[in-house]
C-alpha cells in the first residue's frame, strides 16, 4: 500500500492496529501517520518484534483494509 491509500485510510489502520496490538498507545500509532517503515520501527520497539516479524504485522493489518 503506497503512502497516501496509507494516510487516506489511517483511521482504520488505527483501528486494527489498536485492537490487535493493544501495548500501542494512541501518540506512538499517530507519529507513525502514513509511514510505514515507522510504524514498523515503533512496532519493534514497543512490542519487542524483529524487523521482519514487524514488516509481517503490518502487511497483515493493511491486508485488512
Amino acid at each position: 500500500m503506497d503512502k497516501d491509500r496509507m494516510i487516506g485510510k489511517w483511521t482504520e489502520i488505527k483501528g486494527h492496529l489498536q485492537e490487535a496490538y493493544g501495548d500501542l498507545t494512541d501518540d506512538e500509532i499517530e507519529q507513525a501517520k502514513g509511514d510505514r517503515n515507522q510504524l514498523e520501527g515503533v512496532m519493534q520497539q514497543k512490542l519487542g518484534k524483529t524487523k521482519d516479524e514487524a514488516r509481517a504485522a503490518v502487511d497483515q493489518i493493511l491486508n485488512k483494509v
